[in-house]
């Protein structure tokens, strides 16, 4: 049996007494696998905040390794940001993201990490892909030039893994995730995404009396959201179900415009507002919506609706808005 003929089979249940380490807990993603974790659980979950390890140190990295050796590891860590983050801080996308990826993969296989998924994004793909996107569309292609740089470091996180997996047979996988929304967003304007800096904006005006809200770009974009939630679930579930060379899409399978996203966050949180789009303002690529139907097939779909998933959202956000990540 060769290595990769091997690792296929390891789709086994986890114990829930083994250790787990979630890389990038304080984040979106990380504490929604938190919440996911102990709503399975699992009793010994290990985190480190910024303070007390710098991911992108490879010695502060082995040494945290050498000491906690846990068996499971979620890589959700890294320096994130939509279209405005992504265009004006293209070195530290690249630099902060590739070094992260790099030290925690290195160190899990050295310290004999039964299995890591590192999580990557759906802008890997290029510009101009197929729609819906399939795996096999990597590297096809020019990438969108707006986050060019933090492509480049997903897209050498997903090589990395399938490195040291084939080179070490090591059982890291990886997951490229839609356009993610949900509790503990960053709602800072110039460096959140479209769901969270919409939600702010609909809210601070109707705070203020304002009668219109200025969109970025021209409305056209088209884009598939997902609940954080569902990702968290998603995750617990490919740790589970998958072991493969290849990386595979978690995401809805739906679209829809930018327009119509703002629409109908304006009528969850602030109706009366009217919608000014400002075409001064890059739209981004042009189109992106996942081919999910290799997950879907292994039996996982996501559960929360868009709309549901907004309301939600927004009691979150009214609820946690003096201390929510991006208010000043």
């Amino acid at each position: 049996m060769n290595p990769e003929t091997a690792l296929m089979s390891k789709t086994a249940d986890i114990a829930r007494d083994e250790t787990v380490f979630v890389a990038g807990h304080r984040g979106l993603v990380g504490s929604a696998i938190m919440r996911a974790l102990a709503s399975a659980g699992f009793q010994n979950v290990l985190t480190a905040t910024r303070e007390e390890l710098d991911l992108r140190d490879q010695s502060s990295v082995d040494a945290w390794f050498t000491e906690h050796s846990p068996s499971y590891v979620y890589l959700v860590a890294g320096t994130v940001g939509g279209v405005y983050a992504n265009s004006t801080r293209p070195a530290e996308f690249l630099y902060d993201n590739l070094m992260i990826h790099g030290t925690v993969v290195h160190a899990a296989n050295n310290a004999g990490t039964k299995k890591l998924l590192y999580l990557g994004s759906s802008c890997i793909y290029p510009r101009h892909a197929s729609q819906p996107i399939t795996e096999s569309a990597l590297l096809t292609g020019p990438l969108e030039p707006t986050n060019e740089s933090y492509a480049l470091a997903k897209i050498a996180g997903i090589k990395l893994c399938s490195s040291y997996r084939r080179q070490y047979g090591a059982d890291f996988i990886s997951a490229m995730p839609t356009n993610l929304y949900g509790p503990g967003d960053n709602f800072d304007l110039e460096a959140s995404h479209v769901i969270p800096a919409l939600m702010r904006k609909f809210h601070e005006a109707k705070l203020a009396g304002r009668p219109e809200v200025s969109i970025w770009g021209t409305g056209s974009g088209m884009r598939e959201f997902l609940h954080v939630d569902d990702l968290a679930d998603a995750c617990l579930f490919l740790m589970k179900h998958y072991s493969d060379d290849e990386h595979i899409n978690v995401g809805t399978g739906e679209d829809l415009s930018i327009r119509s996203l703002a629409e109908l966050i304006g009528e969850i949180v602030h109706p009366d507002a009217q919608l000014v789009f400002d075409s001064s303002k890059p739209d981004g690529i042009p189109r992106k919506v996942l081919d999910v139907s290799k997950l879907n097939d292994l039996g996982w779909k996501h559960r929360v609706e868009l709309a549901e998933g907004i309301s939600s959202t927004y009691r979150w956000f009214i609820d946690n808005y003096a201390n929510a990540r991006g208010i000043n």
